[in-house]
């Protein structure tokens, strides 16, 4: 529907939600529509490149560093200084926009809030909206929430400056960073002259209108995280838009930054070029490794044996692909005088099991010591109570320096077979890995369905990112003839359609036993259904979010 203050060509097509008025204002609309005329066109041949090169991979083909880009990889060039507010990165938290989180966040101490539209988060309309509205009042200092039973939640009194000492209008030291949704997800409730607005389009449009200013004011700025880039002419789209958003809304030039997460195999060979095209809005690159396993075995899904892993949970970041990927991408910043981020642990701490927090807690403890070793500027965690043990990591490494960008790492030397090296990667598939897939990827599509992005499943935090993997793998062990190692510890068990489905059954009746009266049957039956297409058609999803967003109202 358009409303007497909608501009012309735009179509709000979902009832009004609570708050929609203070966020789909005419001159926020008016950027999307712009923004989606001048550049929805090229991000629609971007998708089809993408297509056009994974036919290539299916077929034989292996990526490599690109010829016709040599002189930027052989130039003597730098990115621009860092930003206010993203000079010291040495701990970052992630999590959805959600109200309780927003709060959590931006009390936690972490020097930067990745404030996540995406992989952590369900876009339904609800939670869209109700994202922008949390982060208008979260830098206006008028946030606050109420949990059903009664706890009350604000931000805390002493954050009260901005990233530069000054008081203003922000209310928290902690950065902001914002992670629209990927190039590859329409928004189906906003239209422009009859078209879906790509979701990334839109999430970034309302945050710059709504909160840039603001940002700008307080000594910060913009900034954005951005996500499933997968080639150097993705990032030149997104500093074409950053430029004439820039000039729209009359922010200096350079005053957004964006952050590209190197989570697709192929962006890892074209690293250089995207600090390239960004140099002037460049914020870093960050590793981003759950979403970069699923890109490898999505990207060589049907390359057999050579590109088949062992259960997700096996591979580790000492696996030597990724540590070449890690090395590469830290000596490829810091040569470029950009920040390198580290990736999230995936466990998290519980207040009510000790072993279960000890254990959590000494696993993020090993992989923060050994991206603080490898070069990395900072890294990521899910969960408020792990801001200390990653702090704790870096300042031993960093001590009173800000970053570690002076490192180098010239010592580092990686090529393009050692990225696409999986062979050496130790484990086998397994049953058991199987059946922790299915599993997880149940229990979060159920989730994901009813509205919620990121779910603590087996004392890990899961989002879309893990789930793919989950799904993905069982699609390339069913395509490929992979034989699993059974209970018995011998490779015995031929992936089949009909053992899958069968695992499937068995899990939900574990799941049903477990939960007990809560089981959400309807709920696991919607997951079950979506779990299938994607993990059992013969034809590949690339992305399983696409599917279940047209499942959502």
């Amino acid at each position: 529907m358009a409303g007497p203050n909608t501009p012309p060509g735009v179509e709000i097509v979902r009832p009004q939600v609570p708050g929609a008025e203070q966020i789909l204002t005419p001159e926020a609309l008016t950027l999307v529509a712009d923004l989606h005329r001048r550049f929805g066109a090229t991000r629609g041949d971007l998708l089809a490149r993408r297509a056009a090169r994974q036919r290539e991979l299916s077929t034989g083909a292996d990526p490599d560093f690109l010829p016709e880009t040599s002189g930027i990889r052989l130039g003597q060039w730098q990115v621009a200084p860092p930003a206010p507010g993203l000079v010291d990165r040495r701990v970052e938290i992630t999590g959805p926009t959600d109200r309780k989180m927003t709060i959590n966040a931006l009390n936690s101490g972490a020097k930067v809030w990745l404030a996540d539209f995406e992989d952590a988060n369900t876009p339904l309309w609800e939670n869209m909206i109700s994202g922008q509205l949390n982060l208008r009042d979260a830098l206006a200092g008028t946030i606050s929430f109420t949990s059903p039973e009664g706890r009350a939640y604000t931000l805390a009194a002493t954050a009260t400056t901005s990233p530069t000492g000054a008081t203003g209008a922000s209310t928290t030291t902690t950065t902001i960073v914002v992670r629209p949704r990927g190039w590859h997800l329409d928004e189906k409730h906003l239209l422009v002259d009859g078209e879906p607005v790509a979701g990334a389009i839109v999430d970034f449009a309302l945050y710059a209108v709504h909160c840039g200013r603001r940002q700008l004011d307080a000594g910060s700025g913009p900034y954005y995280y951005l996500p499933k880039t997968e080639s150097h002419l993705e990032a030149r789209l997104w500093n074409d838009i950053f430029t004439h958003t820039e000039d729209a809304l009359g922010f200096p030039r350079g005053a957004i930054r964006g952050t590209v997460l190197i989570e697709t195999i192929l962006a890892a060979f074209e690293m250089e070029e995207i600090l390239y095209e960004l140099r002037e809005h460049c914020a870093g690159l960050n590793a981003g490794r759950w979403d970069y396993l699923f890109s490898i075995i999505k990207k060589f899904r049907d390359r057999g044996e050579a590109f088949t892993l062992p259960d997700r949970n096996a591979v580790t970041m000492a696996a030597p692909f990724m540590t070449a990927y890690a090395e590469l991408l830290v000596r490829t910043c810091h040569r470029r005088g950009a920040h390198a981020i580290g990736g999230m642990a995936a466990f998290i701490p519980s207040r009510r099991d000790p072993a279960v927090n000890a254990t959590a807690l000494a696993k993020v403890r090993e992989d923060k010591t050994r991206e603080a070793g490898i070069g990395f500027d900072g890294s990521w965690v899910a969960h408020p109570d792990l801001v200390p043990v990653c702090r704790e990591v870096f300042d031993g490494v960093l001590g009173d320096r800000p970053n570690q960008i002076s490192r180098t790492r010239e010592d580092v030397t990686v090529d393009a077979a050692a990225l696409i090296d999986l062979t050496t990667t130790p484990g086998s598939p397994t049953l058991a890995g199987l059946r922790n897939n299915v599993s997880v990827a149940l229990q979060y599509l159920r989730a994901w369905l009813a509205g919620s992005g990121a779910v603590a499943i087996f004392n890990l935090m899961e989002d879309a990112a893990t789930a793919e993997i989950s799904r993905s793998q069982i699609w390339q062990w069913l395509h490929n003839g992979v034989v699993l190692v059974g209970d018995s510890g011998v490779a015995d068990v031929p992936v089949t359609r009909e053992l899958v489905e069968r695992v499937v059954a068995e899990e939900l009746e574990v799941l049903r036993a477990a939960l007990g009266e809560s089981y959400d049957a309807d709920g696991f039956a919607r997951a079950r259904d979506l779990f299938v297409e994607v993990a059992l058609a013969d034809d590949f999803a690339d992305f399983l979010t696409v599917p279940a967003y047209q499942r959502m109202p």
